[in-house]
């Protein structure tokens, strides 16, 4: 059994990435949660923009129930040897009951930016998945919060505010993998 997983969560855009990255680049295994469905969209021969990463999370979810990305994840979490798992993406309670079920301690870290921020942040990343208009971002923000995404935010146990520059983020959380491992 992994001694401990730290769950990183939060809306899109709101710096989840960059905590996971300092975890990662202090030699700890990273689970993309957002991968899953990313690979999902394409392995479906289908562009993964935010129509189609939308489909298939809820088709996964509706098919497969609430906690259907997390067991997808499982054979990348049961193949490490690391007793410290960094899981970034959770989205739902299901999500946490599953993981919860392979640690022995569960940390969930929310990573929290206001929606005007979160939204400049995603026009510039230029992902795929990025939102064209502020419309597509604030319904991808309901949809977040109807699968799930609110109870987590509401149940972490670490919340870390992401309002200014890259750097304070970063420092920060190099301070929380330090007092987390």
């Amino acid at each position: 059994m992994i001694l401990k997983i730290i769950m990183i969560t939060g809306m899109p855009g709101a710096g989840k990435s960059e905590v996971a990255n300092a975890f990662r680049n202090a030699g700890y295994p990273l689970i993309t949660m957002g991968d899953v469905i990313r690979e999902e969209t394409r392995n479906r021969g289908l562009e993964a923009n935010p129509e189609n990463t939308k489909k298939v999370m809820l088709e996964l979810r509706e098919s497969y129930g609430p906690g259907a990305v997390a067991i997808r994840c499982l054979d990348g979490l049961c193949n490490q040897e690391s007793n410290i798992i960094v899981i970034e993406g959770c989205r739902s309670i299901a999500e946490i009951d599953v993981f919860d079920d392979y640690a022995e301690e569960l940390v969930i870290v929310c990573v929290h930016s206001s929606p005007k921020i979160r939204f400049s942040r995603l026009q510039e990343r230029n992902r795929e998945d990025a939102p064209s208009s502020w419309e597509i971002f604030r319904e991808r923000d309901v949809r977040e919060i109807s699968v799930g995404l609110g109870g987590v935010i509401a149940l972490s146990d670490i919340m870390l505010i992401n309002e200014g520059a890259l750097d304070d983020i970063q420092n920060s959380a190099k301070e929380l993998v330090a007092k987390l491992t």
